[in-house]
């Protein structure tokens, strides 16, 4: 279903994220479950990458490589990876790197992909870090949090895209 097609516990909280996201110049699209895929390859652009998505019910599109080698990641237009949870409050994604390479699927192609489900949309930083802290006790340590496409203004004028992606899309799936 489209965004707004239908209704849900999270309805604010992901509205709120999807404000705070397209002031950071990121996409969304919401979506129910069994819409996932397909709004992944919408968002989706030229030859994409992917880490393997960890969601029961959410399949990649067929035609995406999965754990894909290193010269695939730099031909690659899209990566496509799962968010653990979002920040409503800045439209954050956050991405807990693991053995199936979130965090250079989320960084070398041109365009960065998250799937976010809608239960792990948190309101603010506090609630996003008490999130993280569990699966820091539980042996994570790392954590990328990514707030719209990569930009730099080291030498004057910001520019996007230098240090990673110059896209990015969120696909927030309702289950």
């Amino acid at each position: 279903m489209p965004s707004g097609a239908f209704t849900s516990r999270y309805d604010g909280i992901v509205a709120q994220f999807r404000d705070a996201a397209a002031d950071a110049d990121i996409g969304t699209t919401r979506v129910s479950i069994d819409d996932a895929t397909a709004a992944i390859a919408d968002a989706c652009r030229g030859e994409t990458v992917a880490s393997a998505l960890p969601f029961e019910d959410v399949d990649l599109p067929a035609d995406v490589t999965v754990d894909p080698s290193t010269d695939r990641l730099r031909t690659a237009e899209t990566g496509v990876t799962a968010g653990t949870l979002a920040v409503a409050e800045y439209g954050t994604v956050v991405i807990t790197p693991s053995e199936r390479k979130e965090g250079s699927v989320s960084l070398v192609p041109t365009r960065h992909v998250a799937v976010v489900r809608a239960r792990d949309v948190v309101p603010d930083m506090p609630a996003g870090f008490d999130r993280l802290a569990e699966a820091f006790a539980a042996g994570a340590d790392d954590a990328v949090l990514v707030t719209g496409p990569s930009a730099t203004g080291d030498m004057g004028e910001i520019v996007q895209g230098v240090h990673g992606p110059a896209e990015m899309h969120v696909v927030v799936v309702e289950s």
